[in-house]
């Protein structure tokens, strides 16, 4: 490989943490110390980039990290970084370390940082997608979503034998503020009666009638998946509607919570991370900065931070179709 064009990095996770972000992390350091470049870990975020707090980082300092959730980093919220102030103080504790680029994962609100920062101050930035939603353009999953996705199905399922066992109608709530993902795909994956995203023009009646068929089928109980940003109102507000409409059910309202952002990552999110890792070092190495690392079609790919923000992973309508045919 060439000389790279970069010497020293720093590598930092913000914003919501999710399965996978240190197996990432191990990638970035392992990946940079591979090359003999030097590498930082920033504790918390841009708060760390602030408070000057920073950690040299070299391969046993990632062992036995690669299994585990969450971030040994920490990860928080910037405000300061929002400001012009905030940025300088961390512009000038890296020119202090002689940080030339900078490896940042989470999401979209971690993307726009790092793209403000890069540009007001010329320091080479990459993103890697670390977020359960899997709402980022640029990559066709992002990492801690199989994960989330599949602590969500195995909780449905529990769900599923009580709902079952009692004749139940269950309301679960996942997560997805802005993305119906996560919904989507456990509600497909579990059988649930209807799934209810924020990408889809949702109604009760719709909803109504959907249970209206399950009763001539002999449905006797049945599970309805929500994501958590869900245009018709809250979980509980449609549990309520749906018991004036039908008075006889016995309606229970389940949200899962950050059940889904914890726990070990998955087999499929630790090699995600390993590789976003690895293509952010060799991005930086390469002279790429302002892009996403990202996986598309099986392939290492890069994408403008830019448009990575502006852009979101659609849902797909053959599964939307799939589960309302299914779903009889």
């Amino acid at each position: 490989m060439k000389e790279s064009a970069v010497k020293k990095i720093a590598v930092l996770t913000s914003g919501g943490d999710s399965p996978g972000m240190n197996a990432a992390l191990r990638a970035v350091v392992r990946t940079a110390n591979y090359y003999n470049i030097e590498c930082y870990g920033v504790r918390e975020g841009y708060n760390g980039l602030i408070n000057d707090d920073f950690l040299k980082m070299g391969p046993r300092s990632v062992k036995n990290i690669i299994n585990q959730g969450g971030t040994i980093l920490k990860s928080a919220r910037s405000v300061e970084f929002r400001t012009a102030e905030g940025r300088q103080k961390a512009y000038d504790n890296c020119v202090k370390l002689g940080i030339e680029g900078l490896v940042c994962i989470g999401g979209d609100g971690t993307f726009t940082g790092a793209k403000i920062f890069s540009e007001e101050f010329g320091i080479k930035v990459i993103g890697v997608p670390g977020t359960i939603d899997n709402d980022i353009f640029g990559t066709d999953n992002t990492i801690g979503y199989d994960t989330a996705l599949n602590t969500a199905m195995e909780a449905i399922d529990k769900i599923r034998d009580t709902a079952t066992s009692h004749n139940r109608v269950f309301f679960v709530e996942v997560m997805g503020r802005d993305a119906g993902f996560i919904a989507l795909n456990s509600g497909l994956a579990t059988g649930a009666l209807d799934i209810l995203i924020p990408e889809k023009k949702d109604s009760m009646q719709d909803l109504f009638t959907n249970f209206r068929k399950a009763e001539k089928t002999g449905k006797a109980s049945s599970i309805v998946v929500v994501a958590e940003g869900e245009k018709l109102g809250s979980i509980y507000d449609l549990a309520n509607q749906t018991k004036e409409e039908f008075p006889d059910y016995d309606i229970r309202v389940t949200i899962l919570g950050h059940i889904q952002r914890g726990g070990s990552p998955s087999c499929a999110d630790r090699v995600l991370a390993s590789r976003l890792g690895y293509g952010a070092v060799v991005g930086l190495m390469d002279g790429k900065t302002n892009v996403m690392a990202g996986m598309r079609s099986n392939d290492l790919v890069y994408t403008p931070i830019e448009e990575a923000i502006k852009k979101h992973n659609e849902i797909n309508k053959d599964l939307m179709l799939i589960s309302e045919i299914l779903a009889i």
